[in-house]
């Protein structure tokens, strides 16, 4: 039991060293922000300019007093982070904004983009993804990963901080949904659940390498489609029907599908 003890007493010590904010604290942030660009998030609104300025002000302290608790970890003082943090916030809003109407175009069950914005889980996974893609950007150690996590465990939607997502993105259901770290994604692409955009090797060694596909723009992929490798290209105004296992580029306009080596009997 000591030898536990002092075990657990370094990985604590460890801990202090290395401080992270709080999981809730991040998550916050995260959920303010969205909030504050559209707040049909929530419904909480904000009709008087001077209080959506003071809000924006509050925000940038808020990701301020974050990266303080690290700052030893950062590859700028937290101050100026989050100055170049929210200068890229209204590019960001505008992308999402072009998300959100993909979304409702892309959909038919979609009446209006307050449900969009409100109520469906590819809109708040891609946001999430948005607001944590820029922190990745700015060489932000751990949030990024964080805050898609926070998006993740809500709506089944595991998108990493790293992919290049172009606007215009839809994703309908998005259960199951992986997107890579070096995924590459054009605009007006829309995925189905269950689709995964992977690696073909897990090896450690190619951390830094290219492992994952990239999609050009017009592309469709049903549900449940696999394409992996970062030299696989599937070229624009492409669609991958369901259930595909795809390793290899295809060109722009293909039409890629399924199809069973077995015939169902009857009985």
């Amino acid at each position: 039991m000591n030898d536990f003890l002092e075990e657990l007493k370094r990985r604590h010590e460890m801990a202090a060293a290395n401080a992270f904010p709080s999981t809730g604290a991040v998550n916050d942030l995260a959920n303010n922000l969205l909030n504050w660009l559209f707040p049909e998030h929530t419904g909480h609104v904000m009709a008087d300019p001077v209080l959506l300025e003071q809000y924006g002000h509050h925000l940038e302290q808020q990701l301020e007093t974050l990266l303080l608790s690290m700052e030893h970890q950062l590859p700028a003082p937290a101050r100026q982070l989050s100055a170049q943090f929210m200068k890229q916030i209204p590019g960001m809003y505008e992308d999402l904004r072009k998300d959100a109407d993909a979304i409702l175009h892309g959909d038919p069950a979609a009446t209006c983009l307050y449900e969009v914005i409100r109520a469906y889980p590819g809109f708040y996974a891609v946001a999430f993804y948005r607001i944590a893609h820029i922190l990745h950007k700015l060489k932000v150690p751990l949030l990024p990963r964080m805050i898609t996590e926070q998006a993740h465990s809500r709506t089944g939607i595991d998108i990493h901080p790293g992919a290049v997502i172009a606007p215009w993105f839809c994703i309908d259901h998005g259960t199951g949904v992986v997107i890579g770290e070096t995924t590459v994604i054009g605009p007006h692409v829309k995925i189905y659940q269950g689709v995964t955009l992977g690696a073909l090797s897990v090896d450690k060694e190619m951390a830094h390498n290219k492992r994952h596909p990239t999609i050009e723009e017009h592309t469709i992929i049903y549900a449940g489609a696999t394409i992996l490798g970062g030299d696989t290209i599937v070229g624009h105004h492409s669609i991958i029907g369901g259930n595909v296992w795809l390793i290899k580029s295809v060109e722009p306009f293909s039409r890629i599908y399924y199809k069973a080596e077995h015939r169902l009997t009857e009985l």
